[in-house]
This record gives C-alpha cells, sequence and structure tokens, in this order.
C-alpha cells in the first residue's frame, strides 16, 4: 500500500532533528518512533495517532478522527485521522504532539 508521502515530508519537518525520532516502514506505510516507540505514522492518506488507551474518546470526538481497525479488530490507544483533516500545520503539529507526549512516556525500547 502506497501512503502519502507529502504528509510523511510535513511529519519530519515538524519533528526536526530530534535525535530520539526515527523512522521505520511499518503498516504499509511510515511509522515515526520515539526512542523506539511508535508515536505517529502515515497509512495510506491517514494519520495514525498513538494516543494510548485514557485518551482515545478524546481523541475520537476531534474531526476526522476514527478508530484504528486494520485487521477487524479495533486497536485500543490508537486512532487515524483523515488526511483531509490535516490541512492546517497547526492541527498536524497538535496530532504529532499528542502522539509523540505518549511515545515518550513509555519505556524506551
Amino acid at each position: 500500500m502506497a501512503y502519502d508521502e507529502g504528509l510523511a515530508e510535513r511529519i519530519r519537518q515538524r519533528l526536526g532533528a530530534d535525535p530520539v525520532v526515527t523512522e521505520k516502514r511499518m503498516f504499509g506505510g511510515i511509522a515515526f518512533l520515539h526512542r523506539g516507540n511508535m508515536a505517529v505514522g502515515v497509512s495510506g492518506d491517514d494519520l495514525m495517532v498513538r494516543v494510548g488507551p485514557d485518551n482515545t474518546d478524546a481523541a475520537l470526538a476531534r474531526p476526522g478522527a476514527r478508530v484504528f481497525d486494520m485487521t477487524g479488530r479495533p486497536m485500543r490507544g490508537w486512532i487515524l485521522v483523515d488526511g483531509a483533516a490535516l490541512t492546517g500545520d497547526d492541527v498536524l503539529g497538535e496530532w504529532i504532539e499528542k502522539g509523540r507526549a505518549f511515545a515518550a512516556s513509555l519505556p524506551p525500547k
């Protein structure tokens, strides 16, 4: 599956040269990991965000957000945000920070 390289580049620009962030091809797209824990990624035209189980309901209440379900079983603590809802850099930045904050709360891998 191809992924939106433009969205991936916008994420790279937002994350800058953070030395604890790495990229890895995953889920048929690209993932951005914070100390080895996935924070955000791009799948097709959508943004994957790891928000954590306690933040899922609030995240799903935001425009363009839906349950992350690749296998027929929803993944708790993960959401997808429709690429059309990410036209503003401020909105994309908020989602990236939510993903990075959760990944940073986990022990490094």
